[in-house]
């Protein structure tokens, strides 16, 4: 089994059960406030910070120059800004997309958004290289400031945008009207729990999750699906697909252009897929042996019924992939050799440097999580879709707002946004142990994870791996993933690709402007920090999906008649996707 601290023991037992109700009732009242994050840890932080900047007179110094630098450059950039062709006096980021608009180069706008720009840069100068303070601190404070900053962009009030301005001007207010009611129309589906403007074009069973199947298995917390075959022979090895439980599984089953099972279907290949059940109150103890167990080890009870003396491939993505990883290895440990290869999708292992994510992962932070989970016994969607807003603010929460509300447009959302907006649960002891084992403790790289009874050393895994991580990546930072090279001397196909967390994954064929890299390290190979690994890399354009079918090709053997849908004792119970998908 695996081992872990139980949830109930991770808050406070000296304090007797009622104040734990009390300090939990306060703590999830709080988040509505803090959208999730621990007021605790933001004192900490800032406490740390401030403190130590307080008694450090040479980077008082520093800023105070930096500071008068800026007032210098503004001053000068100002006389000259009257005329449009000046230049900027300072650039904004790279993927700083706010101020792109030609109507920022005239004055005042110019002006504005160039003082805005400077601000930034001297705030983050001041969050950082303050001596003495822990490096999770100095990311809060960076991460906190960098929020407040984009809230009071000049971009987002309607008097200090030009683009705005101009619009409003010209339509008479139309445009913050229109914005007005597209505000009231999403409090009204968000309040009736429908899907955002242009979702219902996309109904899970309909136009979306279509690709023909049976759900031949179920238990307490899974339905397994078997795909019906579009091809006259299949490749003997059939897949196993694993989606992270914080999402549908149906992302990997959009529409039908956009669907990566229909897509391997497509190739020959006899797949199967994991729908999670999405938990409520009574589900608060599942915990992460019950995924491993009553997920994958089940499901491949199954598979091994339906397709006898045949090794699988298992694919995982995002968080799926890290307990899968921790499955392989533990199975390899065992001398279970069921695995015909390992798909890794964004997926870590070793989460010692995981981005601006680690801000939410410390002792306070998890407590706080822990805290809100406990009442309810679940971690709802809002908080973990509000998190992840956090980490891209600026594409996912201002852009939005100034397109929808100030602007007055009303965007119908694709299938990926219908998906995102179906959001579903988390158990609150798999959850706490997630993060504790995973996040907090890092327990997987450093070997200390088990599960089944078995250590999960991720040198026991024999299987080949195939590894995607994406280049604009908030959640699995590439450089991240690519620590897999460290933990394992397995056979890898390493694969960076064009794209986000979500968008990168669903990367059809028809897309025009991916691009990816790949190097394959062989088993026991040289090993290439991420820098020299760019400079290695094979360059592809377009999708990375025929890569990894061709990938998956080389390592089945020749095709041969489907097998039947399901078994006598797993019989079909019902058509895809299923009934656990369609639960709210």
């Amino acid at each position: 089994m695996l081992t872990n601290t139980h949830p109930s023991e991770v808050i406070d037992s000296d304090y007797p059960s009622d104040q734990n109700q009390v300090t939990a009732y306060v703590n999830s009242q709080f988040s509505e406030l803090t959208g999730g994050l621990s007021p605790l840890m933001l004192f900490m932080a800032y406490q740390d910070w401030a403190l130590h900047l307080s008694s450090n007179p040479s980077k008082q110094t520093m800023l105070l120059e930096k500071w008068l630098d800026s007032v210098s450059r503004l001053s000068a950039y100002n006389l000259k800004s009257i005329d449009s062709s000046c230049g900027p006096c300072v650039e904004p980021p790279e993927l700083d997309h706010r101020f792109k608009h030609p109507s920022w180069s005239s004055w005042p706008f110019n002006v504005v958004s160039q003082s805005f720009l400077l601000t930034e840069r001297w705030w983050d100068e001041a969050s950082k290289g303050v001596r003495g303070v822990s490096h999770h601190h100095q990311d809060v404070v960076r991460f906190m400031n960098r929020q407040l900053l984009d809230a009071v962009s000049p971009a987002n009030f309607v008097s200090t945008n030009p683009e705005v301005l101009n619009l409003t001007l010209k339509s008479g207010g139309l445009n913050l009207w229109k914005g007005l009611q597209n505000l009231i129309d999403r409090e009204e589906r968000r309040k009736s729990k429908k899907p955002p403007f242009g979702g219902e074009l996309f109904q899970v069973g309909k136009q979306v999750a279509i690709t023909p199947g049976k759900v031949i298995y179920r238990n307490r917390l899974i339905e397994l699906i078997q795909y019906e075959p579009s091809t006259k022979q299949v490749h003997p090895e059939p897949i196993l697909i694993m989606p992270a439980w914080i999402m549908k599984y149906y992302i990997l089953d959009l529409s039908p252009s956009n669907s990566l099972i229909k897509y391997l279907v497509d190739k020959g290949h006899t797949v199967f897929a994991i729908s999670w059940l999405n938990p409520s109150s009574e589900d608060r103890d599942l915990s992460l042996n019950d995924y491993a167990e009553l997920g994958v080890m089940d499901a491949l009870k199954v598979i091994n019924a339906v397709v006898p003396e045949q090794k699988v491939h298992v694919v995982g993505y995002c968080i799926a992939g890290t307990l899968l990883a921790a499955i392989a290895a533990a199975m390899g440990g065992k001398g279970d050799q069921r695995l015909a290869s390992l798909s890794l999708f964004a997926s870590q292992t070793d989460f010692s440097e995981v981005g601006e994510l680690s801000i939410f992962m410390d002792d306070a932070e998890i407590s706080f999580i822990e805290d809100i989970m406990s009442e309810k016994g679940y971690l709802d969607s809002r908080h973990m879709n509000g998190a992840f807003q956090l980490l891209n603010s600026s594409d996912l929460l201002w852009s939005r707002i100034l397109k929808n509300y100030m602007m007055g447009e009303k965007q119908a959302v694709n299938d990926l946004a219908a998906w995102n907006a179906d959001g579903t649960r988390l158990p609150y002891q798999m959850h706490s142990e997630t993060l504790r084992h995973f996040f907090l403790n890092n327990d997987l790289a450093s070997g200390k994870f088990h599960i089944s009874g078995k250590s999960a050393n991720l040198m026991d895994i024999e299987c080949p791996i195939f590894c995607v991580a994406t280049t604009k990546d908030h959640i699995s930072p590439w450089e991240s993933v690519h620590k897999l090279h460290t933990l394992t001397d397995a056979e890898t196909e390493f694969v960076l690709t064009s794209g986000g967390h979500n968008s990168g994954i669903i990367n059809p064929p028809s897309s025009q402007t991916s691009e990816f890299k790949s190097l394959t390290r062989s088993k026991c190979g040289h090993y290439f920090y991420p820098e020299q690994w760019l400079q290695k890399a094979h360059s592809h354009q377009g999708s990375w999906w025929p890569h990894w079918s061709n990938w998956l090709k080389d390592r089945s053997g020749p095709k041969i008649k489907p097998p039947q849908m399901g078994t006598k004792v797993y019989q079909a119970l019902c058509d895809a996707p299923g009934t656990y998908v369609l639960k709210k």
